[in-house]
């Protein structure tokens, strides 16, 4: 695997739920909450994938505003994923953004573009192939 190809691993033993992460010299838990038999110690897996989209989302406008020279202060994302049972045809996502900064009218229209060309968006709008061996 190459130097800039993003990699984890993921460990379950015996615990109910409790999954140890691994990324980049990095370490997390993810984990499942106590009404379906896990220990609530980390995030469910799907949480993680709306940090993935939140964290992704709020760096790339970071970047654009700071090269921008935009008076922006703070971003704050909201995501929310629909319910398993909805996810027959498609899977929803919401995603709210909020800006803190003196933003123009016009800036924060083309921060709302540049939230949408976030690479993890980019992953999770098109279609996705996994490869299991």
């Amino acid at each position: 695997m190459s130097n800039n190809q993003i990699t984890a691993i993921t460990e379950l033993d015996r615990s109910h739920y409790k999954t140890k992460v691994y990324s980049g010299g990095h370490f997390i838990y993810a984990d499942e909450p106590t009404d379906v038999g896990g220990t609530d110690e980390g995030m469910p897996p799907a949480a993680l994938l709306l940090a993935s989209l939140g964290s992704c989302t709020a760096i790339t406008i970071r970047m654009y505003a700071d090269r921008k020279n935009y008076n922006l202060d703070s971003i704050k994302i909201e995501l929310a994923i629909c319910k398993e049972e909805e996810m027959s045809k498609d899977t929803t996502i919401t995603r709210k953004i909020e800006f803190v900064g003196e933003l123009t009218d016009d800036e924060r229209q083309r921060l709302f573009v540049i939230a949408d060309k976030c690479p993890i968006h980019k992953m999770l709008s098109n279609p996705i192939k996994i490869v299991t061996n």
